[in-house]
């Protein structure tokens, strides 16, 4: 494995995280664990989040496991706050926060929404305990994503419990708010990796999309708190997050029932977000094709139809891992993040 820059994200199967060296072991900021089984394979004393989504297509070796792998360009500290693991350099804080749904009075707040205020008013009071001012990006999972829940969608209930957690922690909910992504994965607690910087970071949004903090009423109570992407820079290496995207023009659900056409809008909303940050970065632009994406489909039958999209798309050879999992609005089929401007090892 060469040495990465400030900041690197590895995609590797089980195995071959066993195997990491120990060296690179001791520069692991964190991992986000997809599959069904919750393995022991690859253990370390590094935060590890357990998402129990399925990885279509399989691996090198078959399996249908996968490990992302954030790593920093040196030795990492680790240690645990607020009931958080968590790991972190200089500049960057990486975090893994579980909170289970407590079932709660009919008529109280949801159990999900409580769960979601707890966990990031957890994460905000340990930024504040260790200076890291600026939450650059968050991935979000929990169970049944579209599910009603004592009459609203369960990602709503999720939106209006993680904005309390913001107004309480005295944050905005339009400047400096992470990119972010929210699937829905079968049985277990909510779960949240998130990685904070110290350094300030830049919001950008899509010209082609309403910002997600002004959605109308007609898509729940609260707005998501969520940029389409930020843009951060560690150590003046400049890295963007993209949030999880989907096939939406303005505020709208474009192509229902056509996993390519929704694979094609999805792409042309990504590369607007690489334009506009392109606009603010100094240094080599921001391309597609110099990034891994990270796919989730809610049917994994469409792994062709979007596989192929993104070949001729985005081009050959494609960097790509396919997951499965529900997406944040029901007539939505795909959804894509990624994240440029960093060393990227696999898949």
């Amino acid at each position: 494995m060469t040495r990465p820059s400030l900041l690197a994200v590895a995609y590797l199967d089980p195995a071959q995280l066993e195997r990491l060296e120990t060296a690179w072991r001791s520069r692991v900021l964190g991992e986000v664990r997809y599959g069904r089984r919750r393995r022991l394979l690859g253990t370390g004393p590094w935060p590890r989040a357990w998402i129990k989504a399925t990885r279509l297509g399989g691996g090198p070796n078959g399996t249908e496991d996968l490990s992302e792998v954030w790593l920093a360009s040196d030795p990492v500290a680790d240690a645990t706050a607020q009931a958080i693991a968590y790991r972190c350099t200089d500049d960057l804080l990486f975090g893994v926060v579980s909170e289970e749904e407590w079932a709660s009075a009919p008529d109280s707040v949801a159990p999900l929404h409580q769960a979601a205020e707890r966990g990031y008013r957890r994460i905000f009071g340990l930024m504040d305990a260790l200076g890291y001012s600026h939450l650059a990006r968050a991935w979000n999972y929990f169970a049944d994503i579209n599910r009603e829940d004592q009459g609203l969608e369960r990602y709503r209930r999720f939106n209006a419990g993680r904005q309390d957690a913001f107004l309480a922690a005295g944050r905005s909910l339009i400047a400096g708010v992470p990119a972010a992504c929210a699937l829905g994965v079968g049985g277990q607690p909510l779960t949240i990796a998130f990685l904070a910087a110290r350094p300030s970071v830049v919001s950008i949004e899509n010209p082609r999309q309403v910002s997600a903090y002004r959605y109308p009423p007609e898509y729940g109570p609260r707005s998501p708190t969520f940029a389409r992407a930020t843009l951060a820079r560690v150590g003046g290496q400049p890295i963007l997050f993209v949030s999880g995207t989907a096939s939406i023009v303005g505020h709208e659900t474009r192509h229902p029932g056509d996993p390519a056409a929704q694979t094609r809008e999805t792409l042309a909303n990504i590369q607007a977000v690489l334009d506009a940050a392109n606009r603010v970065v100094e240094g080599p632009a921001f391309t597609l094709n110099q990034t891994c994406l990270k796919v989730y489909l809610r049917h994994p039958a469409h792994l062709d139809p979007v596989r192929d999209v993104l070949a001729r798309v985005v081009g050959e050879p494609l960097s790509a891992v396919f997951l499965q999992a529900e997406i944040c609005r029901a007539d939505l089929l795909v959804e894509i993040e990624t994240t440029a401007g960093l060393s990227i090892i696999g898949p």
